[in-house]
């Protein structure tokens, strides 16, 4: 089973709006909501590749309800811990000459919900995958995805870390299965700015030295980056397409790895699977169908 976690869900409400002006009222040509965060991002994605997880997390007030409402009418599976006061946040992302987002803060996470979290993931077993996806809110650890390896190291997961800076460092000792930087997090990481694919695998194989046993590098339109825990390098160009939507995109490139993977089995159908899987959902307004990565399979 694949386990999701995603410690600030929202609900996401997409608004386009032609000729956005500040200081004047505009009005919406469309508006979308559903439930965001990149651990509920890749069980999204998941489910619509047909492969089944269960979406973990932190969940408040008629906002987290929303949550868990929309992601079941998805036939996503969720076990939420419902925090008991505040609400989950709303996230405004605007469509309009270039995309911006204004995020919510979301509830504040006492001790007794992270023990809660602790005890659902007791009931992993050998052989499941869990992904930790994304920030962790302010009120919480720094080290806690670190925390959550360390606690978990007995058990033969895989485990995907899918964050940034001290998040994805700390964790390294413990070998997560897979870490997928972009390359603009990968040159903060060194202090450098990484644009050529030579670079990207130089400075990724230094994660693995450090423990990381698969690194994906997504390049937004200039493709990815594959090193495998086998020796195998690879790297591919982004498909061809009109970019609508960059929301999720990233997500969707660990979900479709994943699918891939444990599919078939092979670290290329693997690379080949997240990278249509990323671009189908950046050429979507939404989150990327089976149908469309097949689309993109087909004509790589």
């Amino acid at each position: 089973m694949i386990y999701t976690v995603t410690f600030n869900p929202s609900l996401d409400y997409i608004v386009t709006v032609n000729d956005f002006m500040t200081g004047v009222v505009n009005r919406t040509s469309r508006e979308i909501i559903f439930p965001g965060g990149k651990g509920i991002n890749v069980s999204m994605v998941l489910k619509n590749l047909g492969q089944e997880s269960t979406a973990l997390g932190f969940v408040a007030g008629f906002t987290g309800d929303e949550i868990a409402r929309l992601l079941e009418e998805k036939g996503i599976t969720t076990d939420f811990i419902h925090v008991k006061e505040g609400n989950s946040r709303i996230n405004v992302k605007l469509r309009a000459q270039t995309e911006t987002e204004i995020n919510g803060q979301g509830p504040q996470i006492a001790s007794e919900d992270l023990r809660a979290l602790y005890r659902k993931l007791d009931c992993l077993t050998d052989g499941d995958t869990l992904v930790l996806a994304g920030s962790i809110p302010d009120t919480m650890p720094e080290s806690l995805y670190m925390d959550i390896m360390q606690y978990l190291s007995g058990k033969n997961l895989n485990i995907v870390v899918d964050a940034t800076r001290d998040l994805l460092m700390n964790v390294l000792p413990y070998h997560p299965f897979l870490i997928k930087p972009n390359n603009h997090e990968l040159g903060e990481i060194f202090h450098t700015v990484l644009t050529d694919k030579d670079d990207v695998i130089r400075y990724g194989k230094l994660l693995q030295e450090k423990g990381a046993r698969n690194v994906l590098v997504s390049m937004a339109g200039a493709g990815a980056v594959l090193i495998t825990e086998d020796g195998q390098e690879f790297g591919m160009e982004a498909p061809k397409g009109k970019v609508v939507n960059s929301v999720g995109a990233g997500d969707s490139m660990v979900a479709g790895f994943l699918y891939g993977y444990f599919t078939s089995g092979s670290y290329l159908e693997a690379f080949r699977y997240g990278v249509c899987t990323g671009s189908a959902s950046a050429f979507s307004e939404e989150l990327a169908t089976k149908e469309e990565v097949l689309k993109l399979l087909s004509e790589i």
